[in-house]
């Protein structure tokens, strides 16, 4: 009987610690995004992957202007400020998981909340929906809903 519970307990334990569904390589599908104000970038990836009790984003896009611009950043999944390189827009995440397929953060400049975002991997783990809401740089409030596709 004890045997039973203890491998229950790690088969719940594996299931609550497993991989994040983000891990990989991701590229914007631009026909199916949409950004408001806009304009959407011209392309843009993204790749996760594990770190110590969290993750590592790293990422480059290419805006409308033909613009390159990236940031990356390591962050657990504890809801405490963790430092973004490589960004004029921001300079702090904080991560939260809400459950298995999705994830929340804020992001910061100077202290200041600039953007929410929440990231849901499709069941299936072949489509990543981020959807970013906020002000730009430009002070107009944004609603961007990015859709992904693994690579």
């Amino acid at each position: 009987m004890k045997v039973a519970k203890l491998l229950g307990m790690l088969a719940l334990g594996m299931t609550l610690w497993a991989a994040d569904p983000a891990i990989g390589t991701w590229k914007l599908n631009v026909a199916k995004s949409k950004y408001t104000p806009g304009p959407t970038p011209k392309s843009a990836t993204l790749t996760y992957e594990e770190a110590a009790d969290g993750i590592k984003r790293t990422g480059e896009s290419v805006d409308a202007d033909g613009k390159t611009t990236s940031f990356e950043y390591t962050a657990k999944f504890d809801g405490k400020d963790y430092p973004i390189t490589g960004s004029d827009l921001y300079d702090a995440i904080s991560l939260k998981r809400i459950n298995e397929q999705t994830a929340e953060g804020t992001l910061k400049k100077s202290g200041k909340v600039v953007s929410h975002a929440r990231r849901v991997v499709s069941k299936d783990g072949k489509v990543m929906t981020l959807t970013m809401t906020g002000t730009n740089p430009k002070g107009e409030k944004m609603h961007n809903v990015a859709v992904y596709d693994k690579q």
